[in-house]
């Protein structure tokens, strides 16, 4: 084996997929015969149907012990890609080369004969896999005690629940120690308790050397468990690299709209503010946008949204000291923004989430859940407003990012005006007495008792 096998699981290379997409049934039957009788008779051969490509000049890597997470909307060529790497599905133009065994879960119930039952089934697969019936004898238990389905293993498979489905699907695949591991969606179908010990078993699976490659439109399983994300759209990669960039563009292209530019004169002269303001301690700027001047600003924050208002400053005060470098859990904060209303804004929803560097949600919440009122009536056209947010940070120590993003809803879609994500940097300074993610205030407390 040569040093490219020995760190190489997966290598695409401007893999592509085209379909033929025909009208109607005639239209097939004449692509069938017609051009070949036009190449008889040196015409020149007509085509009756219409190129859709799934997929078009794919390419990358995936190293032995690495988890990649795909993600993108339906129709995005995500479960093509995923076809073709199993060899499922041929590719129209490109290569795929694997080194190992690849196991997939690609969809609900695939694989499995519903006839069978889940004993047969278990064999069935683990020799699709290449093992022998000695090997599965001696990996069944593991596998009936991983699936946890009780007296059903003995029972037909079109007897199960679409939760007991996956869970038999996934023990196979998982305890037959698969070079490649394959996930297309299917543990969204099983319980938060199920989803755990998937999780669980897929980190082991990666310390042992698997390669995963997991699908699914969890942003949060994204950049919790993988190292890298491949963002696809229309059968194109969009963007490759770290998860937590790679989801914010996700989120651009399911809620983004095109950015509205305005100029100066489009505000209007009668507004609330157009002078730089202190309030409590709180300096901010309406006229322009200054929200990167600060010492906290981080300069890789992702913005998007139609620009009919905008988030132009931020400002950060710990105990009276403005943009601190570090904040010690315990600390108060206030969170100031200046936001200003190029067009009329029927109920405007101003949300703050914190993340911690991987992207992890720690807390979120906007002004529709916290039902603050004063923001509700703003939105005026030519207005500006501060909102000013405070909190107790019980952050563990670690760095953090604040994201702030300014929406209104239009029947049952939220429309983003300007979301500014991972746009303020935070750094928790380090403490002894608890450990985790955030300070819960816990108490302990004991007394003697006598028998």
């Amino acid at each position: 084996m040569n040093q490219e096998q020995n760190d190489i699981a997966i290598r695409v290379s401007n893999l592509s997929k085209c379909y033929h997409i025909y009208d109607t049934p005639r239209d097939r039957l004449k692509q069938f015969i017609l051009p070949r009788l036009h190449h008889l008779t040196g015409q020149t051969p007509r085509q009756y149907f219409r190129e859709f490509w799934a997929l078009r000049d794919v390419s990358f890597e995936v190293k032995k012990g690495e988890t990649i997470g795909i993600i993108g909307r339906n129709g995005s060529g995500k479960s093509t890609l995923l076809q073709m790497i199993c060899g499922t599905l041929n590719p129209t133009s490109g290569s795929i080369t694997t080194y190992g065994r690849i196991a997939a879960l690609l969809e609900l119930g695939s694989g499995f004969n519903p006839e069978f039952t889940g004993r047969e089934n278990v064999y069935m697969n683990a020799s699709v896999l290449g093992l022998s019936q000695e090997e599965t004898d001696a990996r069944f238990d593991d596998i009936a005690a991983f699936a946890d389905i009780g007296e059903f293993i003995e029972q037909p498979v079109k007897t199960y629940s679409s939760g007991m489905m996956v869970r038999l699907g996934f023990a196979v695949q998982a305890q037959v120690k698969p070079d490649i591991l394959i996930v297309d969606e299917a543990l969204a179908v099983g319980d938060a308790k199920f989803q755990a010990k998937c999780f669980d078993r897929l980190q082991q699976l990666k310390d042992g050397g698997t390669s995963i490659l997991l699908v699914t439109h969890s942003s949060e399983q994204i950049v919790t468990h993988c190292s890298e994300a491949i963002l696809l759209d229309g059968g194109d990669v969009i963007e490759h690299g770290e998860p937590r960039y790679v989801v914010n563009h996700y989120m651009d292209l399911l809620f983004g709209k095109e950015r509205k530019s305005y100029s100066a004169s489009a505000f209007s002269t009668e507004s609330n503010s157009v002078e730089p303001t202190q309030d409590d301690n709180l300096s901010l700027n309406f006229i322009d946008d200054v929200f990167s001047s600060h010492a906290n600003y981080n300069e890789h924050e992702y913005r998007w949204g139609d620009g009919t208002a905008t988030i132009l400053d931020f400002y950060l005060l710990t105990d009276n000291e403005p943009y601190p470098s570090v904040i010690t859990s315990g600390q108060s904060v206030v969170l100031g923004v200046a936001v200003r209303f190029y067009e009329d804004l029927v109920r405007p929803i101003l949300g703050i989430t914190i993340k911690t560097k991987e992207g992890v949600t720690v807390y979120g919440v906007n002004s529709e859940t916290l039902e603050t009122d004063e923001i509700k009536v703003l939105g005026s056209k030519g207005t500006t407003a501060l909102i000013k947010a405070e909190f107790i940070c019980r952050l563990a120590p670690g760095d953090y990012f604040i994201s702030l993003g300014l929406a209104t809803r239009k029947g049952e879609e939220i429309v983003p005006h300007d979301r500014r994500y991972d746009a303020i940097y935070l750094q928790i300074a380090p403490v002894t007495k608890f450990f985790g993610l955030v300070d819960l205030g816990l108490k302990l407390s004991a007394q003697n008792t006598s028998l």
